[in-house]
């Protein structure tokens, strides 16, 4: 089976505004308070959560419903895959495990000394139970491969062969165990895989669904005629069920179709998407700043959102060129960056603004070109 191949993703702007619209964390009409969520950018839909308030499924976009301040149990069929996850407007798997939650709040420091929650994202997408979840989900998708812009779609015929399978398991899947327990393909497979083998991502009807021939039926066969008008086209030779029990068994998933490198890959895409959806709600009242080399006096730049104010939980800001424009302060609850001109004319700098919005991890960043005349 092909290895699953994840295209990287582009976010044009009026695409991102507009989901920005539909998920920006707005209450629902008629006064009710409830709000939607979305597993990862692109969904994951078919996964069962419950809440204090409902028990549903995600929908075809891979959205939830939630009203503030409440935490998820999230399930696929009689499964559960995370327990106490806090609702918000994106949750990826990251979020599913508390340990790793926790960490998502310290930043790392770049090279140019500024925080960036992209450099712990990624230290953390090599946590093992993390990848072990995330090739299960992937594994779950309905059709092996994932294109441009599709999230993950577990179908309910995959839930309920996955719902009659899980008690004859010859154990319970452990999504914490090492890589090679979780993937194991020998004489005795492990769970993951048995359950994966009892799945069959086809309709019901479908010949690779069928039991495969046997040895035994191969053997008591007989041999396809080498004289094309001695065959009976109603016959089953030897050759043929070889060939269907090939092509069934070759249908059979394993996580070993779905490795460690895939799961990165499909988290990183994620991740930065929602990244690049949540950056483009804010802009600066301009991207370039002239100033005459004489006017030394305070300037300010101000962070924007469209449609509501910036509502920053942290703020930090540097200079390329200290030398020709130097940051004099910023602060988080004005949104606001002050700078002075300190070179002469015709130098110029990059005011580099990095932020993070209240009730997100997340730190975005804006720059604003100073040119002195």
């Amino acid at each position: 089976m092909r290895s699953v191949q994840l295209l990287r993703l582009s976010l044009p702007l009026m695409a991102v505004l507009s989901l920005s619209g539909c998920l920006g964390g707005d209450s629902g009409g008629g006064g009710d308070d409830t709000r939607t969520g979305s597993l990862t950018y692109n969904g994951i839909s078919g996964l069962h959560y419950t809440s204090a308030s409902r028990s549903e499924t995600t929908d075809d976009n891979g959205q939830f419903r939630y009203y503030p301040g409440e935490r998820l149990t999230f399930a696929v069929g009689d499964l559960t895959l995370a327990k106490e996850v806090p609702a918000a407007e994106f949750t990826t798997p990251l979020e599913f495990l508390a340990d790793i939650r926790e960490r998502l709040s310290s930043p790392g420091i770049d090279d140019e000394g500024l925080r960036s929650h992209q450099i712990t994202e990624q230290q953390l997408l090599t946590d093992t139970t993390l990848l072990n979840l995330t090739r299960f989900l992937l594994a779950l998708n309905w059709d092996e491969t994932i294109g441009e812009g599709e999230g993950i779609e577990i179908r309910d015929r995959v839930v309920r062969q996955l719902n009659r399978a899980l008690p004859d398991l010859t154990a319970p899947i452990d999504f914490t165990v090492s890589e090679s327990e979780f993937t194991e393909r020998g004489t005795t497979p492990s769970p993951a895989n048995q359950l994966l083998a009892a799945i069959c991502f086809y309709p019901a009807d479908d010949e690779h669904c069928q039991t495969p021939p046997t040895q035994a039926d191969i053997d008591n066969a007989m041999p396809r005629p080498e004289d094309e008008d001695l065959r009976d086209p109603d016959q089953e030779y030897q050759e043929d069920l070889k060939s269907r029990r090939d092509r069934i068994l070759e249908s059979v998933r394993s996580l070993e179709d779905f490795d460690a490198e895939a799961a990165q890959d499909y988290l990183t895409r994620e991740l930065d998407a929602i990244t690049t959806v949540i950056g483009n709600r804010y802009y600066l009242g301009r991207e370039t700043a002239n100033h005459p080399a004489s006017e030394t006096d305070i300037k300010e730049a101000g962070i924007r959102r469209i449609n509501g104010e910036p509502d920053l939980a942290a703020i930090e800001a540097m200079s390329t060129r200290d030398q020709d424009v130097v940051v004099h302060s910023f602060s988080w609850q004005s949104a606001t960056v002050d700078y002075f001109i300190a070179g002469d004319s015709g130098g110029e700098s990059e005011i580099i603004i990095n932020f993070r919005p209240a009730n997100s991890y997340r730190w975005i960043r804006k720059s604003l070109r100073v040119i002195i005349d």
